[in-house]
């Protein structure tokens, strides 16, 4: 079947301006100034008037639920279908968190297919916390050879929950990833957790400089935790590292604020990716730091705080969308996503021109439509 999706104003990220778009088969196969002729054969969308860009990308998301720092009962629930099309998220890498053993990595690899099998696109990481990665298979480098799924593993440094990995253990860690994305086509990355330790990132400089390991393999997350924590992380950029902010939790500002530092501190946005946490499990605190409760990472906040970016930092549409599309895309290893282009996956977002969100399509289906979720996952009504 095909659709046309008219009169976009087109953001590739890069802005297009006004063009037509053609799918066949999830994938985009033509864009054009006009594809009218198209219209007899096609499903038409018209989309005059209506901001066009990637679907966006969460590169950092617990669809199985985390959580569990207070009991059983603190444990998060998995993330649904609708919740995702809400907020214009299309395309998920899935992640173990703390607990290694409440949850399981399989139930994680089946949470993604679900997610897959519901309409959208789903990845996700081995490994966890532990120094002891959690796989599907034997070992890491299988996992990264043989499931397709997975584009790398997780792990914790900084933290007191961590296993306090030396350097040489993490050069190992990330030789097993790197080697199997050769045999897999796979870019590879080691997705490092950064906890709030006075060691910061200290030892992520010690691969790139002292054991002389490729920076596009290591991608540190939760880098606005602390100003101290973003201050290095900007040399980390500098560097040619990729740095990634949390939104729904682990920051010490706005996040949007955060990358507005970092720019002016001379980074360029094409290093900086956003993810959400989304389900973490949160402590909740009163005016005066104490505990009150538990809540749950909001996903929502990838795309608040990229509009935040634009209208709030006055950075450029065509930039800032960068952070949840072109760029995750780009330190995962996936050419097919996060830009509009013929071949890519014809995943989309419509937006008006104040950049409120009214039409979702992933994978050429759509998802939302004029504000409103028409594609929700089995057992949420």
């Amino acid at each position: 079947m095909l659709t046309l999706i008219k009169n976009t104003n087109l953001y590739a990220p890069a802005s297009l301006g006004q063009k037509d778009l053609l799918v066949a088969g999830g994938k985009i196969v033509k864009i054009a100034d006009n594809l009218k002729t198209f219209e007899n054969e096609a499903a038409v969308f018209d989309a005059k008037g209506k901001i066009v860009t990637p679907g966006l990308i969460d590169q950092h998301i617990h669809i199985t639920g985390a959580g569990g720092k207070h009991g059983f009962s603190s444990m998060t629930p998995e993330i649904m279908l609708s919740e995702l099309i809400g907020c214009g998220t299309t395309t998920v890498v899935g992640l173990m968190g703390t607990d290694g053993t409440a949850r399981s990595i399989q139930t994680l690899y089946a949470k993604a297919k679900s997610l897959e099998e519901e309409g959208i696109s789903t990845y996700m990481l081995c490994g966890y916390y532990g120094l002891d990665s959690l796989t599907l298979t034997n070992n890491v480098q299988s996992d990264m050879i043989f499931i397709d799924k997975v584009l790398g593993c997780k792990i914790a440094i900084s933290d007191v929950r961590s296993s306090y990995p030396t350097p040489l253990d993490l050069v190992r860690k990330l030789k097993d990833i790197m080697v199997g994305g050769f045999i897999a086509k796979k870019k590879g990355i080691l997705h490092i957790h950064l906890g709030n330790l006075e060691t910061k990132m200290d030892v992520l400089f010690k691969l790139v400089n002292e054991y002389q390991f490729p920076i596009k393999h290591i991608s540190p997350t939760h880098v606005g935790r602390t100003k101290a924590l973003f201050d290095q992380a900007i040399d980390f950029a500098k560097l040619g590292g990729m740095i990634d902010i949390t939104t729904g939790a682990s920051k010490y500002t706005d996040p949007y604020k955060s990358v507005l530092y970092a720019m002016k501190k001379g980074v360029k946005i094409d290093r900086i990716t956003f993810s959400s946490d989304g389900n973490a499990g949160l402590t909740k605190f009163d005016s005066k730091g104490n505990p009150i409760g538990i809540t749950k990472a909001p996903i929502d906040q990838n795309l608040a705080q990229t509009v935040a970016l634009i209208q709030n930092g006055g950075v450029a549409i065509a930039d800032a969308f960068k952070l949840i599309t072109l760029n995750p895309a780009n330190n995962l290893g996936l050419q097919h996503k996060g830009r509009i282009k013929v071949g890519s996956d014809a995943d989309f977002c419509c937006f008006t021109n104040d950049l409120k969100l009214t039409d979702v399509f992933a994978n050429g289906q759509r998802m939302m439509a004029d504000g409103n979720i028409i594609a929700e996952g089995n057992y949420e009504n």
